[in-house]
C-alpha cells in the first residue's frame, strides 16, 4: 500500500520528533536507526525515503528541539528584563528540567556528544548556541549590547554547566546545590548594568 504525500509528511515529522526526544535522553550515539524508528511507529524501511542519513536527522532533530524551546520561552520577552530572566532561570534550572533531558534545552542534553560529531552537526549547535545567547542577551540589563552578549555567555554557561553536573550526580542533595548557586550566579550576572 502507497503512502500519500500527507502520510509522507506526517510520518517524517514524527521521525524528526522521536529523534529529537531519544537524542536527548540517550546521546547522538546512543540511538540505533531501529529504535528510532520502532519507537516513532514505523519500520526502518522507511527512514531513507525521508532523510539522507543519520546525521542529516541528528541536525534537523536539534534544530526542531532548539526552536520548540525557544518558542517556550520566548514570551518571557515580553516581560520586565528582570522578571524574565529570573523566570527563565527558575524554569531552566527547575528539578523537572534536571530529570527530563528528553523534554528539555538540546544544548544542555547534547554538548558533549555535540563535540564528538561531524562538522555539520557542530554547525547546527553553533547556530542555535547563537540563537539561544541573543534570546538570553535580550533579557539581560546591560547598558550595551556588547555588554548584554558577555552577561549571557556567562549565564547560558552557568545555566547549561549546572544543568549538566546536576543530571551527572547520584547525590540529590549536591544537585540541587548546584541548580541553587547557578541560578544566584547566573540572576547576578544578567543584572548587571
Amino acid at each position: 500500500m502507497r503512502v500519500t504525500r500527507a502520510q509522507a509528511e506526517e510520518n517524517r515529522e514524527r521521525v524528526i520528533e522521536t529523534a529529537g526526544q531519544l537524542f536527548r535522553e540517550k546521546g547522538f550515539d546512543g540511538v540505533g536507526l531501529n529504535d528510532l524508528m520502532k519507537a516513532a511507529g514505523l519500520t526502518r524501511g522507511g527512514f531513507y525515503g525521508q532523510f539522507e542519513s543519520k546525521l542529516d536527522l541528528a541536525v534537523q532533530a536539534l534544530n526542531r528541539a532548539q526552536r520548540y524551546n525557544l518558542e517556550r520561552w520566548r514570551p518571557l520577552a515580553e516581560q520586565p528584563r528582570q522578571e524574565a530572566l529570573r523566570n527563565l532561570v527558575g524554569d531552566y534550572l527547575s528539578r523537572y528540567h534536571q530529570q527530563h533531558p528528553e523534554d528539555g534545552c538540546a544544548l544542555a542534553a547534547l554538548a558533549v556528544d555535540a563535540a564528538r560529531q561531524p562538522e555539520a552537526l557542530k554547525a547546527a549547535f553553533t547556530d542555535n548556541l547563537r540563537t539561544f545567547l541573543d534570546f538570553v542577551a535580550g533579557l539581560c540589563a546591560g547598558d550595551y549590547e556588547e555588554q548584554r552578549q558577555q552577561q549571557a555567555m556567562a549565564v547560558l554557561s552557568t545555566l547549561v554547566g549546572a544543568l549538566v553536573l546536576s543530571r551527572a550526580t547520584d547525590d540529590a542533595d549536591l544537585a540541587r546545590g548546584l541548580r541553587r548557586a547557578a541560578s544566584q550566579a547566573a540572576l547576578e550576572v544578567g543584572a548587571k548594568n
